[in-house]
């Protein structure tokens, strides 16, 4: 029977502040049930396992920077929506460094089909249009934007940065230009 009160999305979304606190490694249903004070029996009745809740949670972290990147992008094209995008995934990587984790989580392709990642991909193309690119240097452009946003990401939430001059912030700008003056000057692609 399940407990009054919980419910799979009250789950999910303290899973998501347990992810930000702890880790999104360390998220399980034992330490999810810890924080409501049952036991993990009481988890199943809206939870079948730890990856369904792990599967959940970044379901939502993807939504949430769906939802970010929306909002942000509104109205804006070439470098000021490249830098508004890349600046919703830096911002949201710091405010919830637990459901950023989430949101790189492997989803079976069904679900991932069905995840608000559609929508981000969608977007990113859309900007990438800004710039005139077609297929396939559409699809190369997305997943080096992913790459550039996510290494970048990473390795300034480990503190890969902080020891060195100039600003990680200063680095970030420049980066930034570089990708749109890159984008602006995409390469022709080699004909075998």
């Amino acid at each position: 029977m399940a407990r009054a009160g919980l419910t799979a999305d009250r789950l999910i979304r303290a899973g998501a502040e347990l992810a930000d606190e702890v880790g999104f490694e360390q998220v399980t249903l034992s330490a999810l049930a810890r924080r409501f004070d049952v036991k993990v029996a009481s988890l199943y009745s809206h939870l079948k396992n730890s990856r369904d809740l792990k599967t959940g949670i970044a379901l939502l972290a993807l939504a949430e920077l769906a939802d970010r990147a929306a909002d942000a992008l509104a109205g804006r094209a070439g470098r000021d929506a490249l830098t508004a995008l890349a600046d919703v995934y830096r911002d949201y990587a710091r405010e919830h460094p637990g459901r950023y984790a989430a949101a790189q989580f492997r989803l079976d392709a069904r679900t991932a089909a069905a995840s608000a990642g559609v929508r981000q991909a969608q977007m990113t193309r859309a900007l990438l249009r800004g710039y005139d690119l077609t297929e396939p240097d559409q699809t190369h452009a997305v997943r080096l934007l992913g790459s550039v946003f996510h290494g970048y990401v990473s390795l300034e939430l480990a503190g890969g940065f902080s020891h060195s001059a100039p600003d990680s912030q200063e680095s970030w700008e420049r980066i930034l230009d570089a990708l749109d003056a890159l984008l602006r000057d995409w390469p022709a692609a080699k004909t075998p």
